[in-house]
C-alpha cells in the first residue's frame, strides 16, 4: 500500500548530448519520465512511498521504466502489461539562446494510449492510498485513456482520497477546445488544481476557458468555478534560457498564500512542473497549504539544476533551500 497513486504513461527520453542538433548527433542520451512517473519518483524522494500506474510493452524499453521507478523505491505491480504495444519516446533538443530547446514526439499507438477503463484493478491499486494524481496528459492521448482517467478519478473521490490533477497542457496532443471539453468533466472528481502561469500576464489567459486579472484572482476563480479544495499556481519568470525565475501562489477555503522567489540557472528545465505537484503534495496530504507551497516551489527549483526528468534532489535539500540555504561549495 502507498499514500500517493499516480497514473500515467511513461516515456523513453533520447537528447543529443553537449547542445547538438537532431540532424547533427551520432549518439543519444537515454532517459527515461513522464509526468506521472516524476510525480512518483518525486513524493518518494521528499520520504513518501508511491505507487505508478500505467501500461507499458512487455520488452527491453517498459522494463527500463519499471527498473527505475523501482529502484527510486516506487512500486510497480499495478502496471498493466502489453504485448503488442510500443513504448513512447520523445527526443529533446537543448537550446542555447536565441534558439529554443524542442521536443519531438514519437508516442502515437504507445501502450498507454491503448489502456482502457477496467484494465487496472483500482480497488487495489488504491486500497490504504491518501491521494491520488494524474494530469492532462493521460486523457490527451486517446478517447479510451480519457475514459481510463475519468474512471480513475471517479473512483479514487468515491473511496475518498485527495485528488491532484495537472492540466499539463500539450499542443501536439490535442487543441485548445478538446482539451477543455474532455477535462471539464473531469474536474468535479478534483480537489487540488496545480497549473502554470507567467508573471508577465498570461494570468489573464484562460485556463480551462477561466480568467483572471492576475495569478491570485485566477486562482480564485478557478476554485469558484470548479469547486476546488485547493489551486496552486507556479509562476515563471525568464531573462534568459538558462536564467528564470519561480515562485508561486496558492488558494483554499477563502485565502491566499504566497511563496519566496528562486532565481534559477537552468541545467534541465523538463519536468520542473512535476516536481513542484510532487512537493505540493508533500504539504497538501498534511493539510499545510503553505507549507506545500513552500516545498513545492523549492523542490521544483532544486530540479532545474539536475539533468533529466527525475529530481534527484533531496528531502533535505529542499528544506534546506526553504530555510535560505547559500551557495557556497559544502564540504
Amino acid at each position: 500500500m502507498s499514500e500517493v497513486v499516480t497514473f500515467g504513461e511513461g516515456m523513453v527520453r533520447l537528447s543529443p548530448p553537449h547542445f547538438q542538433r537532431l540532424e547533427q548527433t551520432s549518439t543519444l542520451d537515454m532517459a527515461v519520465g513522464g509526468a506521472e512517473f516524476n510525480v512518483a519518483t518525486g513524493v518518494t524522494r521528499l520520504g513518501l512511498t508511491a505507487s505508478w500506474v500505467s501500461r507499458l510493452p512487455q520488452n527491453a524499453l517498459g522494463r527500463v521504466l519499471v527498473n527505475q521507478a523501482r529502484q527510486l523505491g516506487v512500486d510497480t505491480s499495478h502496471v498493466v502489461w502489453s504485448r503488442d504495444d510500443r513504448m513512447g519516446i520523445y527526443f529533446l533538443e537543448f537550446g542555447s539562446a536565441p534558439r529554443p530547446s524542442t521536443v519531438l514526439y514519437d508516442r502515437k499507438n504507445s501502450a498507454m494510449s491503448r489502456i482502457r477503463p477496467g484494465e487496472v484493478d483500482w480497488a487495489s491499486a488504491l486500497a490504504g492510498a491518501k491521494l491520488f494524481e494524474t494530469s492532462g496528459i493521460t486523457p490527451a492521448l486517446s478517447p479510451s485513456a480519457a475514459e481510463a482517467t475519468a474512471e480513475a478519478l471517479a473512483i479514487a473521490r468515491q473511496k475518498g482520497l485527495k485528488t491532484v490533477y495537472d492540466p499539463n497542457y500539450r499542443s501536439t496532443l490535442w487543441s485548445i477546445e478538446d482539451a477543455r471539453k474532455v477535462q471539464t468533466p473531469l474536474m468535479r472528481d478534483v480537489s487540488c488544481f496545480i497549473t502554470g502561469v507567467s508573471m508577465e500576464g498570461e494570468a489573464k489567459e484562460a485556463v480551462l476557458g477561466v480568467t483572471g486579472s492576475s495569478p491570485h484572482d485566477l486562482a480564485v476563480r478557478l476554485a469558484e468555478t470548479f469547486g476546488f479544495e485547493v489551486v496552486a499556481l507556479t509562476l515563471r519568470g525568464t531573462s534568459g534560457l538558462m536564467r528564470n525565475s519561480l515562485t508561486a501562489v496558492a488558494y483554499s477555503n477563502g485565502r491566499s498564500y504566497e511563496t519566496k522567489s528562486y532565481d534559477l540557472e537552468v541545467v534541465d528545465r523538463v519536468g520542473g512542473g512535476d516536481a513542484f505537484a510532487a512537493g505540493f503534495i508533500a504539504g497538501y496530504l498534511d493539510d499545510d497549504i503553505q507549507k506545500a507551497l513552500d516545498y513545492g516551489t523549492a523542490f521544483a527549483a532544486l530540479k532545474h539544476t539536475v539533468p533529466g526528468d527525475i529530481n534527484w534532489t533531496t528531502l533535505q535539500e529542499t528544506q534546506d533551500l526553504i530555510k535560505g540555504a547559500g551557495l557556497r561549495i559544502r564540504r
